[in-house]
């Protein structure tokens, strides 16, 4: 079932507990789902992490140290310094530890009542061992929000029958108003052709499948910028020397959310090969800058091209048709480009902005009220 826009006056705001790994410039749970809400809701954040940027002071955060110790230290004081109307947990491991947090908390009955869960990712992009844990989440929670009707389409019977009746699905959105300021200055774009993608350095993005696609389709000017860091970035730096295009692809690792956004706007074309999504941020930030974008044909990235003919669906781990996309966007001439990144920005301000996804969670929240 998904939730329609919708937002309802409240007599008072809803008081919110995240509960997340970290507080830090790239972590969607604390930029799309606490950040823009200062001031409307009542935010509290509990971590695993020690936080990695500082939040506004009308967030409360309970920080843990990166320890199973700490953390519950964290979730015993954010348990106590407040009666929540919702505790909103956004990871497998995570809420399985608050959920023996609860366990062993006099008002167990009460906080059990508050607890949404929402599923981030597809189910075979997570792990055998969350997917397990999942299990009894989906089971305590009162409402499990799916981000995407593709992901909840891809769980199997056990999980959907375990959540059913409770199950929501709220759709991924991105911080269009941010996107908008922070590409204010950026001039048209000038100069060799640019691809830009954004995404951890790990199989399931597979990376190396774009870049055999970007050397394939190589005209000894174009330049390849990757953002993100994981476990294959050894490895592709040692594809990216032995081809020899260390002057013209680089692995930018974690910068700063708002400079992502400019790269993208400076862009020619943002590139996603990725086998697995729940409904894909990145993506949606990229047409926001008004860059035109060739996806992985999976089906999140389906549902975001959703009768959008100018967004191309290219087979996954296929690099020579990733590579002909490149070459065909190569060839076009820039107002040609221009003219499809304006058509993909129109799609996301259309269909995936926050205000949209808040409704939704609001709607989810109320529910439990």
């Amino acid at each position: 079932m998904t939730i329609p826009e919708q937002g309802g006056a409240a007599d008072r705001r809803i008081r919110v507990l995240h509960v997340i790994f970290l507080v830090g410039e790239t972590n969607s749970q604390y930029n799309e789902h606490c950040l823009p809400l200062v001031g409307r809701r009542d935010l509290s954040i509990c971590t695993y992490f020690e936080p990695r940027v500082e939040p506004p002071e009308a967030i409360t955060v309970f920080a843990g140290d990166g320890t199973l110790r700490g953390f519950f230290r964290a979730t015993r004081s954010a348990l106590d310094a407040s009666e929540y109307d919702v505790i909103h947990v956004h990871a497998p491991p995570t809420a399985v530890l608050l959920l023996l947090a609860i366990a062993a908390h006099p008002r167990r009955r009460k906080l059990l009542r508050s607890l949404v869960y929402t599923v981030h990712d597809s189910f075979h992009d997570y792990k055998v061992r969350d997917r397990l844990l999942m299990l009894p989440i989906f089971a305590l929670s009162r409402r499990t929000v799916f981000c995407g009707e593709a992901a909840e389409e891809s769980y199997p019977a056990p999980w959907r029958a375990i959540a059913r009746g409770r199950g929501r699905v709220v759709p991924n959105a991105a911080d269009l108003e941010r996107v908008r300021r922070a590409i204010a200055d950026v001039s048209v774009r000038d100069g060799a052709f640019g691809i830009v993608s954004v995404g951890r350095l790990e199989q399931v993005k597979d990376p190396m499948t774009l870049l055999e696609a970007f050397r394939s389709a190589d005209d000894g000017a174009s330049r390849l910028e990757i953002v993100g860091v994981g476990r294959l970035e050894a490895r592709l730096r040692r594809e990216i020397h032995a081809s020899r295009l260390e002057d013209r692809v680089e692995l930018t690792g974690l910068i700063p959310r708002d400079e992502v956004f400019v790269r993208c706007a400076n862009a020619d074309l943002f590139v996603s090969p990725s086998r697995g999504e729940g409904l894909p941020v990145s993506v949606i930030e990229a047409m926001a800058s008004g860059c035109p974008v060739v996806l992985s044909d999976i089906p999140p990235h389906r549902e975001v091209a959703e009768g959008a003919d100018f967004i191309p669906l290219v087979p996954v781990g296929d690099a020579a048709s990733f590579a002909r996309e490149i070459g065909r966007f190569q060839r076009m001439r820039s107002e040609e480009r221009r003219v499809i990144g304006s058509k993909c920005r129109e799609l996301a301000l259309a269909r995936f902005g926050l205000e949209r996804m808040h409704a939704g969670y609001d709607a989810v929240y109320r529910e439990l009220l």
